[in-house]
């Protein structure tokens, strides 16, 4: 069965036609299934993951060309899964692009910036635009709210949403595809295997790391303090792995797309806040198979808290990828100990969001968001707290306690 995903709608557009259309996201993120929500029949596909596929025109890119000509009769639509495992591709586009115009639309996928930032790889300037793919987000799924935090887009009615599931499997398991159509079981076996799997085919590739027993032994701290700030220091203390290889180790990971990096909230004002930024790993699910954490309800008594917030952090991450580069998000922390865990920045505006678990939500747990509102009164003038109350409610003038699932 195929499900909904809210990049589609953009790919069909007709402002990306007779473009190149890259999009990227981690592996496991569904951008091979992509192809088949906007595929249609006559369209030509090179899948780069097979290994024949990969070598025959790595050695030979101008056979990509050769297979797509004669051109200039009707528009093609070709697609190419995975393309930083062939980069040289990128030149046979922008020759095809030039030479016949109007008569391609390539659709292309990736899961590494590294090798797309290589500088003899051609990133197509002026005739590629660019799409995230991240898990799957509330805006994805069945209703069961409307958004009071940001608008929710409209949804193709031909092609069916992601069910929707607990907030305690999704604090255990994430959010890829394959959460929401696999058993549990199988899909617990499934995220077991996803560090060996990453390491082996993303690290391995990249010939970013030498020693992999380091690299194994970093990854698995690294997703432990995934959400909190980042201290290369205690990771090279407790790793006993250079500090300079640790600085290379998360750069691995953020040009694999398997992490982000949240920084602090730059707006204007006499606070003195830290400046150390945040990184998480882009899926929970993924983060607690990562750190080789039980994915049971005994994690959740032990790190609840935590775990909502690294939610909510992949979560807006992914709605800011879709919605375009005037988005962002980041923290806020004074050295006097006044925090809002995220604040969203929109073209319009800055939402302070504090993160609780709990299902009580009281006027004190605002607190914090009304001091982040008076400090920066000209760039923001409401928030929230994010919860598990059943109901939206107005905390203070200012502030309302918000469902994790109305986000």
């Amino acid at each position: 069965m195929k499900f909904n995903r809210h990049i589609s709608s953009d790919l069909r557009s007709p402002d990306s036609q007779e473009k190149a259309r890259l999009v990227l996201g981690a592996r496991q993120t569904g951008k091979s299934t992509l192809f088949e929500l906007i595929s249609e029949k006559g369209d030509i596909l090179f899948d780069l993951q097979e290994r024949s596929e990969r070598l025959r025109l790595a050695r030979d890119p101008a056979a990509f060309t050769r297979s797509l000509l004669p051109a200039g009769k009707s528009q093609q639509h070709v697609l190419v899964d995975e393309i930083q495992r062939v980069p040289q591709l990128l030149d046979e586009m922008q020759m095809l692009l030039d030479r016949y115009p109007g008569s391609f639309t390539f659709t292309i996928t990736g899961s590494s910036a590294r090798r797309l930032r290589r500088r003899d790889v051609n990133l197509l300037p002026g005739r590629i635009h660019r799409f995230s793919l991240g898990p799957v987000c509330l805006w994805e799924q069945e209703a069961t709210g409307k958004s009071l935090l940001l608008p929710s887009p409209p949804r193709s009615e031909a092609i069916a949403p992601f069910p929707s599931r607990s907030l305690q499997s999704l604090l255990l398991l994430g959010s890829l595809p394959a959460a929401f159509v696999e058993s549990t079981g199988k899909y617990t076996r499934t995220l077991s295997t996803y560090a060996e799997t990453y390491i082996e085919e993303e690290v391995l590739r990249e010939a970013a790391a030498r020693n992999i027993g380091d690299y194994g032994r970093f990854l698995e701290l690294a997703a432990l303090e995934s959400g909190k700030p980042l201290n290369y220091t205690k990771l090279s203390q407790e790793s006993g792995i250079a500090l300079n290889t640790i600085r290379g180790f998360y750069s691995v990971l953020e040009d694999t797309l398997v992490g982000f990096t949240i920084r602090p909230y730059s707006g204007s004002g006499r606070a003195r806040i830290l400046k150390t930024p945040r990184f998480y790993i882009f899926d929970v699910g993924v983060r607690n198979a990562l750190a080789r954490l039980p994915l049971d309800t005994g994690l959740l008594r032990l790190q609840a808290g935590h775990l909502l917030e690294h939610w909510v952090a992949c979560e807006l991450q992914v709605r800011i990828g879709y919605l375009g580069r005037n988005w962002r998000l980041s923290y806020w922390r004074t050295v006097d100990g006044a925090e809002v865990d995220f604040v969203l920045e929109t073209p319009r505006e800055a939402i302070p969001l504090k993160v609780k678990y709990t299902e009580t939500p009281r006027p004190t747990h605002a607190r914090s968001v009304e001091h982040f509102l008076d400090r920066y009164p000209d760039h923001a003038r409401r928030g929230f707290v994010l919860c598990r109350t059943r109901r939206p409610e107005q905390l203070t003038r200012r502030v309302r306690a918000l469902p994790w699932n109305r986000l």
